[in-house]
């Protein structure tokens, strides 16, 4: 899911971790996320990563990372073993999301989720002009798409509140700019730092 070129979302998700932090990063692509913090803020970084050419492109950049699929949970990790758990524009494709937010707050002291948001304002016109979205944070077309579970803030935010997890911080941006007002409308890229209640 990731890109080689850094991203928008890495300096919030920085902010968010403590130097010298243990984190796990779901779905870490090239490692480029690791790579960030580990500069920025001194971390110990681990990577779990599906896909055997961004897993090898991690390996590359010094990441240690594991190949394997998310959906199998993460029994190979012991409760509270890290800081900080991420799951950085990947939940989308994820098929069981509670199991797996779940696994990330039995295994991390603190959650990061980043996701694209399915109701910013873009997207709903493309939807009302009879296409699926794309963008810069849903670049796919609908047939080759690896998204199967969009969601709004406003579905993400319920989907907490039922599952009992606190949201910590929450940012959404549109093109590196932070959206206060109607963030559900005008935000293209929401962020949320969460732990159990």
């Amino acid at each position: 899911m990731k890109q080689n070129n850094q991203r928008s979302d890495f300096e919030i998700i920085s902010n968010w971790i403590n130097e010298e932090s243990k984190v796990l990063d779901l779905g870490c692509g090239d490692g480029s996320l690791l790579n960030f913090l580990e500069i920025q803020k001194k971390i110990t970084g681990f990577g779990i990563e599906k896909d055997k050419d961004n897993w090898l492109l991690s390996l590359k950049n010094n990441i240690d990372v594991i190949q394997m699929d998310l959906e199998a949970g993460l029994s190979g990790f012991e409760d509270n073993s890290f800081d900080v758990v991420i799951l950085s524009k990947t939940i989308q494709s994820m098929h069981n999301i509670e199991a797996i937010m779940k696994e990330m707050h039995r295994v991390g002291r603190e959650v990061i989720v980043t996701f694209p948001n399915f109701g910013y304002w873009r997207d709903r016109i493309q939807i009302l002009m009879g296409h699926m979205p794309i963008s810069d944070e849903l670049p796919y077309q609908w047939f080759n798409t690896p998204n199967i579970h969009l969601c709004t803030v406003k579905d993400f935010e319920k989907f907490c509140s039922h599952q009992k997890i606190k949201v910590l911080d929450r940012v959404v941006v549109t093109k590196n700019l932070s959206i206060n007002f109607c963030p559900n409308l005008l935000g293209a890229l929401a962020l949320y730092r969460l732990i159990k209640k």
